[in-house]
């Protein structure tokens, strides 16, 4: 199947490791050219650089400094002269009990991931030059089921599902496209240390894997090339819902 995606501009956040960087080398696979956003600004210039002159461009920053969106569309347009979408992924909060988890942990997690997601989103909408304007929110299972031990992903997760639905209701009409995913267990580095954070690491991945039909662990390609699809012409009818991409580990419809 052809995505069209050849020339196509988009910003991909969290993009230095697993899921970001993944999506964005699919999408350079596929013709298209990225803006890459990340914090570690040394592993980010290496991922620019693998991914060859003229197809990417890093802006090492942080997510929660509330300029970053509107940065990361302006080099869009001085680099590539568009911009068609976003892979909008803000990482992961930190794991933790709701009773346990500390005001400050709470205003943390809400900033670096709810209001992030609307602040790229908001910048991307803004400075978007497409008809077809593409844009695809990580989220997590958390948004349909809570996952043990995370609670501000579990209290944060299924509202920004809900806006995926009413911004595709707000956006459908000018021809903008929103789209949730739901990575499951997928083989990355915020995975292994989630899973690090047990008595015995091999034995809460066996255990984690065992619950999945197909008994492994994802890996960030496979997200990648739904998140590619997602974002193409190639899924020109698709807005307003929120995919699972966890190997059937989700009980729910």
């Amino acid at each position: 199947m052809d995505l069209r995606l050849t020339d196509r501009v988009f910003v991909v956040t969290a993009a230095s490791s697993g899921l970001g960087r993944a999506t964005a080398e699919q999408l350079v696979a596929e013709g298209a050219r990225v803006v890459m956003v990340a914090r570690r600004a040394d592993v980010l210039a290496d991922v620019v650089a693998s991914l060859g002159e003229g197809r990417a461009v890093a802006v090492p920053a942080d997510l929660a400094d509330p300029g970053v969106g509107d940065l990361a569309c302006l080099v869009a347009l001085r680099a590539y002269g568009r911009l068609d979408g976003a892979l909008v992924s803000t990482g992961g909060p930190a794991a933790g009990t709701v009773l346990g988890t500390t005001d400050e942990q709470w205003d943390a997690a809400f900033t670096g991931v709810f209001r992030a997601a609307l602040r790229v989103t908001r910048a991307v909408v803004h400075h978007g030059t497409a008809d077809d304007l593409a844009l695809a929110w990580v989220l997590s299972t958390s948004v349909r089921s809570p996952v043990g031990g995370l609670a501000t992903s579990n209290g944060l997760r299924p509202g920004l599902g809900m806006l995926v639905k009413q911004l595709a209701d707000e956006l459908g009409p000018d021809g903008t496209r929103v789209v949730g995913l739901m990575p499951g267990r997928v083989d990355t580095e915020r995975v292994r240390h989630l899973d690090g954070l047990a008595e015995d690491p091999a034995a809460a991945r066996a255990a984690s894997e065992a619950s999945i039909p197909l008994r492994r662990y994802g890996t960030p390609e496979e997200f990648a090339r739904v998140a590619a699809f997602v974002l193409s012409p190639a899924a020109s009818y698709l807005t307003g819902c929120v995919l699972p991409v966890e190997g059937g580990a989700l009980r729910t419809l």
